[in-house]
């Protein structure tokens, strides 16, 4: 299998897992605080990276890796990313308590779209593609979450939306450290700094206990070790071998899996005015990643 292939096929793993944890990110709460749940995730993820690479082979595409000052560009990248999982995690997290699952799917793979928009920002020049995938997903946003003007979009679904913005930026700090980082060290890192920033916000305001934490200990594991664990560390393996723009369309499928993972278990159902917004805003998300050439990258 070519490198490629295997990072396609890591981002795809990784969009499954994280659209069916959407289910668990909600059943997890039942007992505890959403950065609560936040912390004990990501210091359990914490601990099963640090236990991948003790026990990984050394192999030399892992080893060999040369560039400047590895130790300070990693702690540099692992801060940056920390910061932002964190930031994008907590938004989702609270989100999800007053919104349904699959409406989150959608709302978080608006980052695919919020992507080029920052680009414009940072030089690149907008086409008419990107305007006509930017009207589509206002129309697929509006119909999803607001039955009567912007002004009345629910708590959790302006959560999930600010979440998706910190994703983006997530995303294009990861493309710009990938290249000189090892992913799966990088991944730890970026795990123990959220992990620490959540506990903080935790013992300031949900007062955790361990008893309740035991509790949620299933949703904890499932979104420790698969989501964040296993998910993060594939899309950042994945980004390594696929193009910015190939990796941003595979992930979008989050959103699919997030909808048919909320009506199997939580048996959640979309009205008709929902499923169309979320079918805009799939198709504003395709768009937005379809090359301008095919022999062109993004």
């Amino acid at each position: 299998m070519s490198k490629r292939a295997k990072g396609n096929t890591a981002l795809f793993i990784a969009a499954f897992i994280w659209g069916t944890a959407f289910v668990a990110q909600r059943q997890g709460m039942d007992y505890i605080g959403p950065f609560t749940f936040n912390a004990a995730r990501n210091y359990v993820a914490f601990i099963v990276i640090i236990l991948f690479i003790i026990l990984r082979p050394k192999k030399e595409e892992i080893t060999e890796i040369k560039f400047k000052n590895k130790t300070k560009n990693l702690l540099k990248a692992g801060i940056m990313c920390g910061f932002l999982l964190f930031l994008a995690s907590s938004f989702q997290q609270i989100g999800i308590k007053y919104t349904s699952v699959g409406k989150a799917g959608f709302i978080t793979t608006l980052y695919v779209i919020i992507i080029p928009v920052i680009s414009i920002f940072l030089g690149k020049k907008p086409n008419l593609k990107m305007w006509f995938s930017l009207f589509g997903a206002i129309l697929g946003l509006y119909l999803l979450c607001m039955s009567n003007g912007f002004e009345n979009i629910s708590k959790g679904d302006f959560y999930i939306l600010v979440c998706a913005f910190c994703n983006a930026f997530h995303i294009l700090t990861i493309d710009h450290f990938s290249e000189n980082t090892d992913g799966v060290e990088l991944s730890c890192i970026q795990f123990l700094v959220c992990a620490v920033l959540s506990s903080f916000l935790a013992i300031s305001y949900e007062m955790p206990n361990i008893i309740d934490i035991l509790k949620s200990i299933m949703p904890i594991l499932y979104t420790a070790v698969l989501s964040s664990g296993v998910a993060y560390t594939l899309q950042i393996i994945g980004q390594k071998y696929t193009e910015p723009i190939i990796a941003s369309l595979i992930m979008s499928l989050e959103s699919v899996f997030s909808v048919l993972a909320g009506w199997l278990v939580l048996g959640e159902v979309l009205t008709i005015k929902e499923s169309f917004g979320c079918i805009i805003v799939f198709a504003a998300v395709i768009l937005a990643q379809l090359p301008e050439k095919a022999n062109k990258r993004y």
